[in-house]
């Protein structure tokens, strides 16, 4: 599967962040990156696609950090992949209609597109609550 560390990473960021919310503060960056062993450069990348994605909300000031844009039952695993412009691939297949260089589909495209159907499906289902919960499906 071609899913990056970045995509796995703004997940356990995302899961992170709403365990900090019986704290009633928002999270530290650096703490985050500290507790899931990330890079907090590498972080930052990602705070800021969720950020544009309106999935977190900076608060700015003293006291300030990360919070989550929306409750975490309302948050969907596949929404944070594709916030950080990660896709969910199994083929190196480019296009839909042609991946090989006479312009048509390799023998196994339809298999692998099949299975990324599955995955994203999966995926589209679980919320950050659910991981958070242990109530994966």
């Amino acid at each position: 599967m071609l899913l990056t560390t970045k995509g796995r990473y703004a997940v356990m960021a995302m899961v992170d962040l709403a365990q900090q919310i019986e704290f009633e503060k928002p999270a530290k960056m650096q703490e985050i990156a500290k507790r899931q062993e990330i890079s907090l450069s590498y972080l930052e990348q990602i705070f800021n696609k969720l950020k544009n994605a309106k999935i977190i909300t900076a608060i700015r000031g003293p006291g300030g950090g990360y919070v989550l844009g929306e409750v975490a039952e309302k948050i969907y695993v596949s929404e944070v992949i594709k916030a950080v412009a990660e896709p969910i691939k199994f083929t190196r297949c480019k296009a839909e209609e042609s991946c090989v260089a006479n312009s048509s589909k390799c023998k196994t495209h339809i298999l692998w597109r099949g299975l990324e159907n599955k995955v994203e499906g999966y995926l589209a289902n679980i919320t950050i609550a659910d991981i958070c919960k242990g109530k994966l499906k």
